[in-house]
């Protein structure tokens, strides 16, 4: 699979979530946000300014921050 992680996307791409390796609180709070493996996301739009990306999970719109977007792992569709 051609996996990457979600902070490497560009705009407007959609991939698959792989895999979640953050902290326990973290995690509930993605999980929480429809952020879990098997979803399917795209990013909507990338502010370098404040380091964080927009993403279309489920039809809602999300805001997290890069850091964070780093432990997230996808695959490209």
């Amino acid at each position: 699979g051609n996996f990457m992680k979600l902070s490497q996307l560009e705009i407007g791409q959609n991939a698959i979530i792989q895999k979640v390796e953050c902290n326990n609180d973290l995690k509930q709070r993605f999980y929480s946000f429809g952020i879990i493996k098997g979803a399917t996301i795209e990013v909507e739009a990338i502010s370098l300014a404040k380091n964080t990306i927009e993403i279309l999970v489920e039809d809602t719109s999300i805001g997290i921050r890069v850091e964070e977007a780093k432990s997230i792992e996808v695959e490209r569709i």
